[in-house]
């Protein structure tokens, strides 16, 4: 994105604050952001990403996983040993929350505050996610 078509986005956004709060909603996709904590009722939330990273790459991944103490600030898979995570970023060829100037904004106060935390987040698009891509950078990652 250039830095002409970044000011145009910007400057769309208007007082759309309320965006940056909301959640976004659920992707098609192999992953679904449900409401709730990294804990289910019958332990930590399952799904195929989760269950293909254990099977495919002996790694533990965690759901919807709460980082920050304060803040309700979730991301989508963690690998909270290693502190890598990783980023469902979903409506990106549909003008979507991520895309638009105050969802953008909202997401870089969350990465950047992650770096501080010491996180790396790898970002990836929904229909990326069970990709072999995905899953080497994610090994890579956690080595």
């Amino acid at each position: 994105m250039t830095a002409a078509e970044y000011r145009a986005l910007v400057s769309k956004g208007g007082s759309r604050a309320a965006t940056a709060t909301r959640r976004p909603r659920a992707d098609k996709g192999a992953a679904r952001k449900t409401k709730g904590s990294q804990r289910g009722p019958k332990g930590p939330q399952r799904d195929l990403f989760t269950e293909t990273c254990l099977k495919e790459l002996g790694i533990e991944v965690v759901k919807e996983f709460q980082f920050h103490p304060t803040r309700k600030w979730r991301f989508d898979y963690a690998v909270p040993s290693r502190k890598v995570a990783l980023e469902v970023e979903g409506g990106a060829w549909t003008g979507g929350r991520h895309t638009r100037a105050q969802g953008f904004i909202a997401d870089m106060e969350k990465y950047n505050t992650a770096a501080l935390f010491g996180w790396r987040v790898l970002r990836v698009i929904p229909d990326d996610l069970l990709s072999g891509s995905t899953l080497q950078l994610l090994r890579a990652a956690c080595n």
